[in-house]
């Protein structure tokens, strides 16, 4: 790597992929380059299930149970964006989608004490569902309209 570059941008974070994409479409010579081999850095989404394992340390590896490590896709940082909000404005614009990938969630779920427990999604299930999560906030949130 020899050549010269207007900015260098080290990790792939989402502020360092913003940041990157910015001085990209204004036209400078940008060098973005990241010491892990995936993106996102701390907020990155690890898949297969057998990387999550070996990123923590964990010997044994997943369970059988689970399935194919493959179906699996796990958010360190879990985040969700607002289909019309500024931030997926200004990635759209950075052309920085080209390095995301938009999925429909099937299911959230939190791991607390010890335990697994899924995020409710409808009234119904916020209703439903038991600590540690508080159903009645919860189905108020879902059943209230946006602006």
């Amino acid at each position: 790597m020899d050549e010269e570059y207007d900015v260098i941008v080290l990790g792939t974070g989402l502020t360092e992929c913003i940041l990157s994409g910015i001085m990209s479409v204004n036209g400078k010579k940008v060098l973005h380059m990241d010491r892990n081999p995936y993106y996102g850095g701390e907020s990155s989404s690890i898949t297969p299930l057998e990387e999550l394992y070996k990123r923590f340390q964990l010997l044994e590896g997943p369970p059988e149970s689970m399935g194919r490590g493959r179906d699996w896709n796990v958010d360190l940082i879990p985040k969700f964006l607002m289909a019309n909000g500024q931030l997926v404005k200004m990635l759209l614009y950075t052309e920085v989608t080209r390095y995301l990938d938009f999925k429909v969630v099937e299911g959230s779920f939190v791991y607390k004490g010890g335990k697994i427990y899924k995020v409710p999604s409808t009234e119904t299930e916020a209703l439903a569902s038991r600590p540690p999560l508080n159903p009645r906030e919860i189905a108020k949130c879902l059943s209230q309209e946006g602006p």
